[in-house]
């Protein structure tokens, strides 16, 4: 994987399809309390930078999700870096303590010769800019395939860890969606 940082188009209006994964694609995102980490890290970002999330889907290894920032001005990655910096800080904190065997993997050298310790892949991860309500649908019906696709579920809706719950009214779930959808999604 690349660690180029991806072109980011920061559009008032455009709802933004992001795709991030874990370092080196490692099933971090497998427990349930690193996955409630990034539910909880997801929320307070969707408070504190204004975006109204449409979809989700958390997998082992890495996270799919369709939001649409509120505020003209924005700063997607600004958003990015505030779901996933608490993650990985969290994420690090509890390896020391409970399964340092595992800090290895997630070390990495700098060019300066030192090292850091890396939850997520470097780089943007995937963004792309959706406009289209019709373009809307496809990448939400996307997202939650994820699970089917890989095998872990045999119905989107079954996996805990995705809008899928929401849209098929199954309660409770691990995050709400905001209902200002475009109205060509009649889920």
């Amino acid at each position: 994987m690349s660690s180029k940082a991806s072109r980011r188009i920061n559009e008032p209006g455009h709802a933004h399809e992001l795709t991030f994964s874990c370092y080196r694609r490692l099933p971090l995102l497998s427990r349930d309390r690193s996955r409630g980490w990034l539910i909880e890290a997801i929320e307070r970002a969707r408070r504190a930078a204004r975006f109204d999330l449409w979809a989700y889907v958390i997998m082992p290894e890495h996270v799919h999700l369709l939001l649409r920032p509120i505020d003209t001005s924005y700063d997607v990655s600004r958003i990015l870096w505030r779901i996933k910096r608490p993650v990985g800080r969290e994420a690090i904190h509890y390896l020391e303590i409970h399964a340092p065997e595992w800090l290895s993997r997630l070390t990495t050298a700098r060019a300066d010769g030192t090292s850091e310790r890396r939850f997520w892949q470097a780089g943007g991860g995937y963004d792309r800019n959706i406009i289209e309500p019709t373009t809307v649908r496809a990448v939400i019906d996307y997202i939650h395939l994820n699970p089917v696709r890989r095998g872990l579920v045999e119905r989107p809706e079954d996996w805990e860890w995705s809008s899928s719950r929401w849209y098929a009214d199954i309660r409770p779930v691990s995050l709400e969606i905001d209902p200002t959808l475009p109205p060509i999604y009649d889920a």
